[in-house]
C-alpha cells in the first residue's frame, strides 16, 4: 500500500497508473503536478488525481513513492527541482523509454539520494494523450520492464515491483543497456518508420487521394504516428546510438529489396517475406 504517490505528468501513462492503483485499493492518495494548469485541473476533475499541486516541491512533499511521466527532454530538470524536496525513504521511479541517459541524469542529479531511484518502463500506451486519455486496465496483462542500477535500493525496487504488479502487469528485470537496445528495435524503430511513411505521403500533391485508399493494413501500421510528437522526438533522441544502428540496419535490408525488386528477383523477395512471415507467426500466435 503506497500512503501518497506523487505524479508527476499527468497524461496517459501517468494517469493510468493512478487509476489502476485506485482501482486496486492500493494508494491512499494521489498528488498530481503538470506544469499545465489546465491540464492539472483535469485531472483533478476527471478523478485521475486526489490533489493537484502548483509546483514539484508541493507535489513529492510527503510522498511515498515518485513516477515520473514528463518527456525524456523534461527528466533532468524535473530531478533537479524535486531532489531537494524529498526524505531518504522516498522512492522515485520513472516510465521513460530510454534508460541509459536517464541513469545517467540520475547519477548526476540525485547525488547520495541515487539508491532511491528505480529506473522503470512500461511498455504500455497508446496514441492518445492528456488526462481524457488515462484509463485503469491500461497495464494489465502487459509487460514493465525495470532496469535497477548497482546503487538501487533492494526494498524500493519490490515496492515499485508491487506497485506494478498491483496494476495487473507482467514485471521483468533488464540490464539498462540491453533494454535500450530491444526498445529500440520493437518500439523506438517502428515509430520512426511510421512517422516517416506518413510524413513522406503528406508531403504528395495527391495525398488525399492516396490515403483515401488506405486499407486496414495501412491503417494498423499508421496508427502510432498519431502518438505524441514532443514525446517521440525525446525518445529518439535520448536512445539516439541504438536508434541510429537500427536504422542503418533497416536502410541495408530496404536496399536489398530495392535491388531484388530492380531486377526481378522474385526468389530474393519470396526468402525475405517468408522468413518474415515465419518469424512473426511464431512469436505472435
Amino acid at each position: 500500500m503506497i500512503n501518497r504517490l506523487a505524479v508527476i505528468g499527468v497524461g496517459l501513462i501517468g494517469g493510468s497508473l493512478s487509476l489502476a492503483l485506485k482501482e486496486a485499493g492500493k494508494v491512499g492518495e494521489v498528488v498530481g503536478y503538470s506544469r499545465t494548469a489546465s491540464v492539472r485541473q483535469e485531472a483533478l476533475e476527471l478523478g485521475v488525481i486526489d490533489r493537484a499541486a502548483d509546483n514539484i516541491a508541493e507535489a513529492v512533499k510527503d510522498a511515498d513513492v515518485i513516477f515520473l511521466a514528463v518527456p525524456m527532454a523534461a527528466m533532468e530538470t524535473v530531478l533537479q527541482d524535486l531532489t531537494p524536496h524529498i526524505s531518504a525513504d522516498t522512492i522515485i521511479t520513472d516510465g521513460g523509454s530510454a534508460k541509459g541517459q536517464l541513469v545517467d541524469i540520475a547519477r548526476n542529479v540525485l547525488g547520495n539520494k541515487l539508491s532511491q531511484f528505480v529506473p522503470g518502463h512500461p511498455i504500455a500506451g497508446t496514441e492518445k494523450s492528456g488526462p481524457s486519455a488515462a484509463f485503469s486496465t491500461l497495464y494489465k496483462d502487459h509487460r514493465v520492464v525495470l532496469t535497477p542500477i548497482a546503487e538501487t535500493n533492494a526494498e524500493s525496487l519490490e515496492t515499485v515491483r508491487a506497485m506494478w504488479q498491483a496494476t495487473g502487469a507482467e514485471v521483468f528485470e533488464m540490464d539498462v543497456k540491453h533494454h535500450d537496445v530491444v526498445l529500440a528495435a520493437t518500439s523506438h524503430l517502428p515509430h520512426v518508420l511510421a512517422f516517416n511513411l506518413v510524413n513522406m505521403l503528406a508531403e504528395r500533391d495527391d495525398c488525399e487521394e492516396v490515403l483515401r485508399y488506405a486499407a486496414g493494413g495501412f491503417k494498423d501500421f499508421s496508427r502510432i504516428a498519431s502518438s505524441d510528437a514532443v514525446m517521440w522526438r525525446d525518445i529518439c533522441l535520448s536512445n539516439s546510438e541504438a536508434v541510429l544502428e537500427l536504422i542503418q540496419q533497416y536502410q541495408q535490408g530496404l536496399a536489398q529489396l530495392e535491388q531484388a525488386i530492380k531486377n526481378q528477383d522474385g526468389e530474393t523477395l519470396k526468402t525475405v517475406f517468408t522468413r518474415a512471415k515465419q518469424a512473426r507467426d511464431t512469436r505472435f500466435k
